[in-house]
């Protein structure tokens, strides 16, 4: 009988040896089998690096996607889900058995599921802190929830909202805070977004994508003032799970 060929997948991005999605993979292939599934990083400089690990790697089956690449790969892909053109990134992607390439975004699918159950009446508007890639997810998210959002910009547009405005009355308006950004990620723990902390109330929802450390000073700085508050920990798990359950279709 012939051995079966081991399924392979991994991470695209730049500066991912913290990477959930390695650890989380490599766990769960572990428990389902090691033997037919790996998972590596494809730490690359540039997107144009892509096409080389696509080509280089046999038996590539699916990949996720993380900063600074979840637009910038669109290009080199075949096709993308309906979702994934909506929101204009992409986090996961499937390789079929003719080796064409599809996109998806999983990443709205992870947010939302993760945020819902800490919903209350009068949470109706959300600011999101960021204008990347995984804040086009969270935006989409918030549609799909029927909720109002702006985002929040160190070199806002007319439409969006800079740091320096947020004041009293535009924390009253929105009650759900959202950093989308990488501000406060693991070395730079001491680092957060410059909001003025003090307008935080036990009303807000406080919601960090990030997930190392466990609690950002944003969460910290927020919990103080009694807000509700979130990690990003959820939300790539169930992003993770909605990947592996694309790539096994």
């Amino acid at each position: 009988m012939r051995k079966q060929k081991k399924k392979k997948f991994g991470l695209l991005g730049k500066n991912i040896s913290y990477s959930f999605s390695r650890k989380y993979f490599t766990e769960k292939f572990e428990k389902i089998g090691a033997d037919r599934f790996s998972y590596k990083n494809f730490d690359v400089e540039t997107v144009e690096d892509f096409k080389k690990i696509v080509a280089k790697t046999k038996n590539l089956k699916g990949m996720n996607v993380t900063i600074p690449y979840k637009e910038a790969v669109i290009p080199y892909l075949d096709k993308l889900s309906k979702n994934a053109e909506k929101i204009g990134a992409v986090n996961t992607i499937s390789v079929s058995k003719k080796g064409k390439l599809k996109g998806y975004n999983t990443d709205f699918y992870g947010f939302k599921k993760s945020l819902k159950p800490l919903l209350q009446q009068h949470h109706r508007k959300a600011l999101i802190l960021g204008t990347g890639g995984a804040s086009k997810a969270v935006a989409f998210a918030l549609r799909k929830l029927k909720m109002e959002y702006d985002f929040v910009s160190r070199n806002p547009s007319e439409y969006q909202y800079s740091y320096d405005e947020l004041n009293q009355e535009i924390f009253s308006e929105y009650q759900i805070i959202i950093n989308t950004t990488p501000v406060g990620t693991y070395p730079n723990t001491e680092d957060c977004p410059p909001l003025d902390y003090s307008l935080f109330t036990d009303k807000h929802i406080a919601y960090d994508l990030i997930y190392n450390p466990e609690e950002t000073k944003f969460l910290r700085l927020a919990k103080e003032r009694r807000a509700i508050t979130k990690n990003g920990y959820d939300m790539l798990v169930f992003q993770a799970e909605k990947a592996w359950e694309i790539w096994n279709r």
